[in-house]
């Protein structure tokens, strides 16, 4: 059975909790807007990646590596300040809407630094390249709620 290497098995492993934080963090959003639209978003957002972590956690045990479940550190944190966030500005979807355009942003960036290994198996290289684009999709189509009022 091949086996990823060492760095990408590392590499995949990151982009796995983060994909865990990002669910956990936007179901917390989700959790502390009332503003309909966001709320679905959220939603929407956290059972996606959701389907992103189960496609990506069978693709890494498929070859073989070893998987880290549940989140990190910094995504605990994230989620925290989410919540401060949410109090201090609980009128303001706004925040919360900037918040997750950064994350997403910063996902796109992770998975193209993996996606730059050569080393990535095509069947890996294809799902990580399905997920990023949804990603990258959505970011595009999130312009539109930027101006919640």
């Amino acid at each position: 059975m091949k086996r990823y290497s060492e760095e990408v098995g590392e590499k995949l492993n990151d982009l796995l909790e983060k994909t865990y934080d990002a669910e956990k963090g936007y179901m917390k959003a989700a959790e502390n807007t009332d503003h309909t639209l966001l709320k679905a978003y959220f939603e929407r957002k956290s059972k996606e990646r959701t389907n992103f972590a189960n496609a990506l956690k069978s693709e890494v045990i498929n070859f073989g590596q070893d998987i880290e479940d549940g989140g990190s550190v910094t995504g605990a944190a994230h989620r925290a300040w989410m919540d401060v966030k949410a109090f201090f500005s609980s009128d303001s979807p706004e925040a919360m809407l900037e918040e997750a355009i950064r994350g997403e942003k910063s996902a796109v960036d992770e998975y193209s630094d993996v996606l730059s290994e050569t080393t990535l198996p095509p069947s890996t290289s294809t799902l990580l390249t399905k997920q990023m684009n949804q990603i990258q999709a959505d970011l595009n189509r999130i312009k539109r709620l930027e101006d919640l009022r």
